[in-house]
């Protein structure tokens, strides 16, 4: 197979940092047993990670051809097998935030580089945004990977104990595993660099230029949205898990990947659909059939309280009914972003994956920040019927953005 060797390591390389990015939620669980930290609080670590990716992006996304996108996703891959390697030392929430600093800056060269590298490796809309769900559906393989990594150090019969810091020498050495495959993949970026003899100042301007497009900003408001509604559900998943449904910690941490494992299915089946029949109506009948499981899931948890669990066989209907949102949610945002980036001609690729990994990042945090705080001070429950708000804004963009996708790609034929 063509490419087979490059698109093994973009595989792997968002493997590792699905790993690394979505164990936030299982963080802020942790954090709150050992340092005693309040749900209010524990939720800034979304906000280290985001907005280093974002600002990481605003910075680079201009200068990233000039990088090498191949150099750039080793560059990411060595700094976090270091970092990897000296957390287990630590013990303090700061050098946690610094930990998610860390992995947000890398991630932004890696979805930056790997996102134009789909562009270099594919020759059709249909060819993009199939491997675009692949490579998304992958993601959540990494995150379902990551929450039984993160249950196995994880002490049950002590919550407050540190040993599962260990866990990052098994990341750090998967991050070794990744450079050298990359390492050792050849990519062809020539085509590309070809087209870049602009000055990096002039650059820099055309991803501002880009942003003022209508269709680029309604696009922006859709992923900022989904994410927010996705990271909302996803880094609060363990504690709702824990403090609500009153699962073990190891428990809450392995059953928040029902939701890593639903997203996962649905970004698969989502690439075989997207072949078969029109996107806009697909995620359409998602977003509805999402809410109504909003809606049906919530109040079960109610009635969850009071029975001892110790496994999966004695676990309350809610902890397996909500979490299949995922399979729900999962085709959007592939979607979208192939949807996007394939109107637009391959030299801007580079530009748009930059706002892309922007705005998704802000949606990130301020779902994240605002689930953290409507779950301190109204409880889980509540935190988690927020979501059929930005829900319904989504729907009503999707709408939007569908027609101005069509229009433009009418001016461009």
């Amino acid at each position: 197979m063509k490419f087979w060797k490059i698109k093994t390591a973009l595989f792997l390389n968002y493997f590792v940092f699905a790993i690394l990015l979505n164990s936030v939620g299982t963080v802020i669980l942790q954090v709150q047993n050992n340092y005693g930290i309040s749900q209010g609080d524990a939720s800034i670590l979304e906000a280290f990670k985001d907005l280093s990716i974002a600002i990481v992006s605003f910075l680079l996304s201009s200068y990233i051809v000039r990088i090498g996108y191949k150099n750039a996703m080793l560059i990411a891959l060595g700094f976090i097998a270091s970092i990897c390697l000296i957390m287990p030392s630590t013990h303090s929430f700061g050098a946690t935030k610094l930990l998610f600093a860390a992995v947000g800056s890398s991630f932004a060269l890696i979805k930056m580089s790997v996102y134009s590298t789909i562009g270099l490796v594919t020759s059709s809309e249909k060819e993009h945004i199939s491997l675009m769900s692949f490579i998304e559906s992958f993601f959540m393989v990494g995150i379902l990977t990551g929450y039984f990594i993160f249950s196995y150090f994880a002490d049950s019969s002590d919550p407050a104990s540190t040993a599962w810091l260990d866990v990052y020498y098994v990341l750090g050495a998967l991050s070794v595993v990744a450079f050298l495959l990359l390492l050792s993949t050849p990519l062809d970026e020539s085509s590309i660099k070809a087209e870049k003899n602009e000055s990096l100042a002039s650059e820099f301007a055309q991803m501002f230029k880009l942003l003022a497009s209508p269709l680029v900003l309604i696009f922006i408001v859709c992923a900022f949205f989904y994410v927010l509604i996705e990271q909302s559900i996803m880094s609060w998943l363990p504690t709702y898990n824990n403090k609500v449904l009153l699962l073990p910690v190891a428990l809450s941490i392995q059953m928040a990947g029902i939701l890593a494992g639903s997203t996962a299915l649905g970004r698969f089946l989502a690439g075989i659909l997207m072949k078969k029949f029109n996107w806009l109506y697909v995620l359409s009948i998602c977003l509805l059939t999402a809410g109504s499981l909003v809606l049906l899931a919530i109040p079960l948890a109610g009635s969850a309280g009071g029975k001892a669990v110790t496994g999966w066989t004695d676990a309350p209907v809610a902890a397996f009914i909500f979490p299949l949102i995922g399979l729900l949610l999962a085709p959007i945002y592939p979607a979208v972003n192939s949807i996007i980036l394939s109107t637009l001609p391959k030299k801007k690729h580079g530009l748009m994956s930059g706002l892309i990994i922007i705005f998704s990042a802000l949606g990130g945090t301020t779902g994240s920040i605002i689930t953290g705080h409507i779950f301190e001070q109204y409880g889980g429950q509540n935190a988690f019927y927020f979501s059929l708000i930005p829900m319904g804004i989504l729907l009503a963009c999707l709408i939007l953005f569908n027609r101005m996708q069509l229009k433009t790609a009418r001016l461009l034929s």
